[in-house]
């Protein structure tokens, strides 16, 4: 995540969402220097770049990829199963890394009581929400959770609060 995003606290103190966009990106088609696409072609496609594919700000700025796709090229995503799965190691995981940190009792009390809250909310939306994950592909790592607002425009991104490391680059 970035600072360039406005995050907003979900109540439970253990989310954020943050607002997105989506829009149309080209699949680009890039030429090596000295390649010489019309004389195997015939001709010049003249900027022709491809088919066009709807994508999130945020998947592109965070190199966000989809959980899965499907032999035909949709993403999908896990069962809810083995998400809930997924969930419960993944705030295990959270715990133990804010005790390491030498987070206070309380911080680790408010996360633990707020994450349960959290996955039952997440569980019971999960049919809306699309699932990505960071360029590393990493299981143990965080998911994205990509939704629409009430609107049905605007997408939005839920992500867990303690499980960003602050930075600055």
């Amino acid at each position: 995540m970035s600072d360039t995003y406005k995050l907003i606290d979900v109540p439970g103190g253990v989310l954020w969402e943050v607002n997105c966009k989506k829009y149309p990106k080209r699949n680009e088609n890039f030429e090596l220097a000295g390649a010489n696409p019309s004389a195997e072609e015939g001709e010049d496609q003249g900027g022709d770049d491809g088919p066009t594919v709807m994508v999130h700000d945020i998947e592109e700025a965070f190199q966000l990829q989809w959980l899965n796709v499907d032999e035909s090229g949709n993403e999908t995503k896990p069962s809810k199963d083995n998400f809930k799965s997924h969930l419960k190691s993944y705030v295990r995981r959270v715990n133990e890394k804010l005790k390491e940190k030498g987070a206070s009792a309380e911080e680790i009390k408010e996360f633990q009581t707020g994450a349960a809250a959290a996955v039952k909310k997440i569980l019971g939306n999960y049919d809306n929400y699309d699932v990505l994950m960071g360029a590393s592909m990493d299981p143990n790592g965080m998911h994205v959770l990509i939704d629409f607002r009430d609107d049905g425009i605007t997408p939005y991104a839920t992500i867990w609060k303690h499980g960003l490391e602050e930075m600055k680059v």
